[in-house]
């Protein structure tokens, strides 16, 4: 006699209401698996990691090169101006790249394959957050690597250094969250990367991050000094030049969170409606 397994089935709806319950531990694991998933396609295309490993070599060096005597009297006095901001315009555009990778996710229809799997709704938009924090490490590293290869030598010591790698991965880290929402409304990844770096290429171009704001016209040095950007800047050169803590970082810092604050939700929710 033949015997018959019974599987029970799942409707979509039950399906979801299943995935809502999953424990904090199970979301975290979900998280960090869809995370590991992204380390992954950069190791079969690591072609994925240039923005990150040559763009910070080519600016400083040519930057430095084009730019320090005419500024700062020579190479090496204008290095503690431009890696700071190198650092700050190289990571800042980097968080470019998760709304754009979750554009392109959505549309060669992966995330709807996620939905089928028995993890956390959240875990995908999480993991592909938590993974880019990675370039921006790498590209803070190898800013670093490229000073110091040409003779930048900050006064801040390695905890000024830390100190200023850590900032600026947490704000870059915060601003993804912009880009994710455009990431989740935008029709496609061209459009996103469009829009993002319409809004980055202003931002960090008329900040304080090449040449001090007291050299452009008065107008112009109005907008560089309220530029949030400048405020970053300013923050990572007082770590690492001097090793002090002063309002500018506060000010990143709250920027930073108020970004959070506001994108966060919104981009969860956008998210969700498609999960």
């Amino acid at each position: 006699m033949t015997s018959l397994t019974l599987r029970p089935t799942i409707t979509p709806g039950v399906d979801r209401e299943l995935k809502n319950h999953v424990t904090f531990k199970q979301g975290v694991s979900n998280a960090l698996s869809m995370a590991g998933r992204g380390l992954i396609k950069v190791r079969r295309t690591p072609e994925q990691l240039f923005d990150v490993t040559l763009q910070p070599i080519i600016f400083t060096v040519m930057f430095t090169y084009i730019f320090g005597g005419a500024i700062s009297g020579s190479v090496a006095n204008y290095l503690p101006l431009i890696i700071p901001g190198i650092l700050v315009q190289t990571v800042i555009t980097t968080s470019v790249v998760t709304g754009v990778q979750l554009r392109e996710d959505m549309d060669k229809g992966v995330f709807d394959r996620f939905k089928s799997l028995p993890i956390a709704r959240i875990a995908p938009l999480a993991g592909a957050l938590l993974a880019d924090t990675l370039r921006y490490a790498i590209a803070t590293t190898i800013t670093f690597i490229t000073g110091f290869i040409m003779g930048y030598r900050p006064a801040g010591g390695i905890w000024g250094i830390l100190g200023a790698a850590v900032l600026v991965i947490a704000c870059s880290w915060a601003i993804s969250w912009i880009w994710a929402f455009f990431g989740m409304i935008g029709r496609s990844a061209s459009s996103v990367q469009g829009i993002s770096m319409m809004i980055l290429f202003p931002l960090t171009f008329l900040s304080n991050a090449f040449v001090p704001a007291n050299t452009m016209p008065s107008w112009l040095e109005w907008f560089v000094n309220i530029n949030p950007v400048s405020y970053l800047v300013t923050a990572v050169r007082d770590l690492t030049n001097n090793g002090t803590v002063g309002f500018d970082a506060l000010w990143a810092i709250v920027g930073a969170a108020a970004v959070v604050a506001v994108f966060a939700p919104l981009t969860v929710r956008a998210y969700m409606r498609k999960a």
